[in-house]
């Protein structure tokens, strides 16, 4: 079980919001541990431990080309280039087919519009990654909008719809997701922003 080492000031904060489910009213309970078993369909079980054991596999790390089209256009307004489709998915064919990825990379987090891409020649992303032992993953959240009620904060949007969506991005090849949230610092953050973050 993964525990988090929280130093002093953490410790104080946690303790005086009012924003934690604690049982029993004590703090203690949050340095308690507690097994949690979760069910999971007995058809998914064995290829859930196989992707987990192959992402996390020694001396390999996980790429994120999961940017955003806005952000995607960002980095090719920098080298000269339109936002389009057709540039982004040049840009991804580059990291993609790079000989010898897989010696390096475990796993890589795609954008939605990633996952249904394919090379120049046809291949899809997702078939060029298994070639080269590489775990497809695909980004769940949908971005960030204001908290109402917050001190100026943000939350993650895209629980509606994402088990369908899910659903969906497994059958196109991706094994495993990522949520993305942000918690503001300098803002608070308030009881309100860390209670919708979890």
């Amino acid at each position: 079980m993964a525990s988090a080492k929280l130093n002093s000031l953490s410790s104080q904060w946690i303790a005086n919001n009012p924003f934690s489910s604690r049982r029993g009213g004590s703090s203690s309970s949050l340095s308690s541990t507690r097994n949690v078993s979760l069910p999971i369909r007995a058809s998914y079980s064995d290829e859930l431990v196989q992707t987990a054991k192959s992402v996390a596999s020694r001396g390999r790390g996980i790429l994120a080309i999961d940017e955003s089209n806005a952000t995607a256009g960002k980095r090719l307004a920098s080298i000269g280039l339109d936002n389009t489709e057709v540039n982004r998915q040049a840009y991804r064919q580059l990291l993609l087919t790079t000989p010898g990825l897989g010696e390096y990379i475990s796993g890589a987090i795609f954008f939605e519009e990633t996952l249904y891409q394919s090379t120049t020649d046809g291949k899809k992303f997702v078939d060029c990654l298994r070639e080269e032992n590489i775990v497809p993953g695909i980004k769940v959240d949908k971005g960030l909008v204001p908290l109402p009620g917050s001190n100026n904060e943000s939350w993650c949007q895209g629980l509606d719809g994402l088990a369908s969506r899910s659903a969906e991005y497994y059958k196109q090849g991706a094994r495993f997701a990522k949520w993305r949230t942000v918690v503001s610092i300098p803002s608070g953050p308030s009881a309100l922003a860390v209670k919708e973050a979890a």
